[in-house]
């Protein structure tokens, strides 16, 4: 159901009519930034700001956006810990009284940076994800030269995952409906037999998808859809401008420190 919503909202937000080159330019260029920054403060303007965009221009429910960003979240605040707790070689700023850990100067420093590159990072990809359809991004490949076979696996590949998911929904259902999930013990013996089970079904639909897509015509050849359209000159102005602004707040704040 994650999946189908993310995909609901890539065809369906306020953004998707912007040209595709120029939010596929604009998200890779701005994640590039937020990855050489050698500060904080520019990876966590970056996510703000493509926070900002995703739901108030995209008009993206902050919701859907905030569950979105709970793994990368997680796993960010993880290294973050963990690298302020293991990398530090200073003197420390925060004694754990645990088997002698502390929290040093440059091992909270460079745990921050990580934290907020890895946010900065995602957002710009979240960004790209939530407002543009895989189609589109799909034709953008095929006009950079990348390989047809390439794209054509990453297409079947995509298709692919939304049976899954749907064939784990509707076990999950029918399971619920005989009252599957009554108990943690009945709970525990579906959730056993959905996982057993999953793959087996996976397969067989997906078997039943490539026999429709024969009858449709398929040759061994998926037909893409070329978006392909010029970016205005106003926008890419824009866009190198910003980037500038941004390559500049990297530089001025390279010498910032928290300690």
């Amino acid at each position: 159901m994650f999946g189908n919503t993310l995909d609901n909202y890539a065809h369906s937000n306020k953004l998707k009519g912007t040209n595709v080159y120029f939010k596929v330019l604009f998200a890779v260029s701005t994640m590039l930034v937020s990855l050489i920054s050698t500060s904080p403060i520019v990876p966590i303007f970056i996510t703000l700001l493509i926070s900002f965009l995703i739901i108030f221009k995209a008009e993206i429910p902050w919701k859907f956006y905030l569950k979105f960003l709970t793994i990368p979240f997680t796993f960010g605040f993880l290294t973050f810990i963990f690298m302020a707790i293991f990398f530090g070689t200073g003197e420390p700023i925060l004694e754990l009284g645990i088997f002698n850990l502390a929290i040093s100067a440059d091992g909270f420093e460079l745990g921050l940076l990580v934290f907020t590159r890895i946010m900065g990072g995602f957002s710009c990809m979240a960004f790209l994800s939530l407002t543009t359809p895989m189609t589109e991004l799909f034709s953008v490949l095929e006009s950079f030269k990348i390989p047809k076979v390439v794209i054509e696996i990453a297409m079947m590949m995509y298709r692919y995952i939304f049976v899954f998911i749907g064939e784990g929904i509707n076990m999950y259902h029918a399971q619920e409906t005989r009252l599957g999930y009554q108990s943690f013990k009945n709970a525990y013996k579906s959730m056993g037999i959905l996982a057993s089970n999953l793959f087996i079904r996976s397969w067989v639909k997906g078997e039943q998808v490539y026999i429709s897509m024969e009858s449709r015509g398929y040759n061994g050849s998926l037909h893409i859809n070329n978006y392909q359209n010029n970016i205005e000159t106003k926008n890419l102005i824009l866009l190198v401008c910003f980037e500038s602004l941004l390559l500049l707040g990297v530089y001025l704040s390279g010498n910032i420190r928290l300690f």
